[in-house]
């Protein structure tokens, strides 16, 4: 098969540990024909896509001319990912040096969430908001969620129709503390921990800095953490 060909390899991959986009790092490839190094470098850099992925190689232009290569350097282009349509870069690093760019197509079979009923602006989405559906995960954002753990207790930031796909930008997290609302304070230093009461003068979700006012009129700054609790340390 030599570099003018078309060809098409499916790798079915087991299920993903975690969402994980491929790496962009470039491969040397020591193969005989350009097909050979394009097919290695794509069943290693999307090994950790979430799904059961296949891609297809699109046909190089017909009026390329390769001078010959025994070593490959395929490569992601910068603001490129493996995923959907896209394209990989392919360098020969000698004997003579030159660049490809081949059209591929990345497919990553999935589950993923769409909205059981319309959401609205400003609610906490609860197991009964989401459903899973099956697809090509390579055809939509790559903001979609994947897992309920991911939009459950979330907050709605716009209004989402129902079946539609539900993406992170859509959400955001849910207040740890939020204004005007009773808060412990939790003040922590050397040989000493003192617990104490305010009220919270900011939203703020969990790891963001809150500010309270304390009951003598005292304005502390310190870390939101889920419960209603402002962490201080001095």
């Amino acid at each position: 098969m030599n570099a003018h060909s078309t060809f098409t390899r499916l790798a079915r991959l087991p299920r993903w540990v975690s969402v994980l986009f491929a790496a962009t790092a470039s491969t040397v490839c020591a193969q005989t024909s350009l097909p050979e190094a394009l097919d290695q470098y794509l069943r290693i850099q999307t090994q950790g896509l979430p799904g059961k992925v296949s891609y297809s190689v699109g046909q190089l232009d017909q009026h390329a001319q390769l001078a010959p290569c025994s070593a490959f350097e395929p490569f992601l282009p910068q603001g490129s990912r493996l995923w959907g349509r896209t394209t990989v870069g392919v360098r020969c690093l000698g004997p003579a040096r030159w660049t490809v760019y081949v059209p591929v197509q990345v497919r990553v079979t999935g589950s993923y969430l769409v909205t059981a009923r319309q959401l609205t602006p400003g609610q906490i989405v609860s197991p009964g908001d989401v459903l899973a559906q099956s697809g090509d995960l390579g055809a939509l954002p790559a903001s979609v969620l994947t897992d309920p753990a991911q939009a459950i207790g979330k907050t709605v930031r716009n209004g989402v129709a129902a079946g539609q796909p539900l993406r992170s930008d859509l959400l955001t997290a849910a207040w740890a503390v939020q204004q005007g609302q009773s808060v412990r304070l939790l003040s922590t230093g050397p040989g000493f921990t003192i617990s104490n009461e305010g009220k919270a003068l900011n939203n703020a979700i969990d790891g963001q800095i809150a500010q309270v006012r304390t009951a003598s009129g005292q304005v502390v700054s310190g870390v939101a953490r889920s419960g209603g609790v402002v962490e201080v340390t001095y």
